[in-house]
């Protein structure tokens, strides 16, 4: 199993997935684990070649009261993010827009957002099953 954690510096988990730079990701075996890799992201506000930009996201401009992240060009653009770890089982984010966290669901993923800081915390609370989904706290 495979678990990508976003981060901008590889310690700590990023509060905002669409502005980590970096996947660390973790292969674990048994519940130990047994390899990391770093990689960078190539989409999101951090992609190769983009300057960063931020986004203003009203919440009046997306349909039926929907947080932002919807719509075709969203959707283009979270499965672009997906086939990056294509190869995980496990996403983790300090949090997300909503329709990221349900695109990312619907590609396979088990999606987590957290408010632990650490990223050794996160994969030690991962492997005990003791890492909590605040999903519903941390999408907007």
């Amino acid at each position: 199993m495979k678990i990508a954690i976003v981060t901008v510096d590889g310690e700590t988990v990023s509060q905002h997935f669409g502005r980590s730079r970096y996947y660390k990701i973790y292969t674990i075996e048994e519940n130990d684990p047994v390899d990391m890799e770093m990689r960078e992201r190539g989409t999101g506000h951090f992609a190769q070649g983009r300057s960063h930009v931020h986004e203003v996201h009203h919440e009046h401009t997306h349909p039926q009261g929907q947080g932002h992240g919807y719509g075709s060009e969203a959707d283009s653009k979270h499965a672009s993010m997906a086939r990056e770890i294509a190869d995980c089982d496990v996403l983790v984010a300090g949090g997300m827009g909503r329709g990221a966290y349900e695109s990312f669901r619907n590609a396979g993923l088990e999606v987590i957002l957290t408010d632990l800081q650490d990223i050794n915390d996160v994969v030690n609370a991962y492997v005990k099953g003791e890492l909590k989904n605040l999903a519903d706290e941390r999408t907007d």
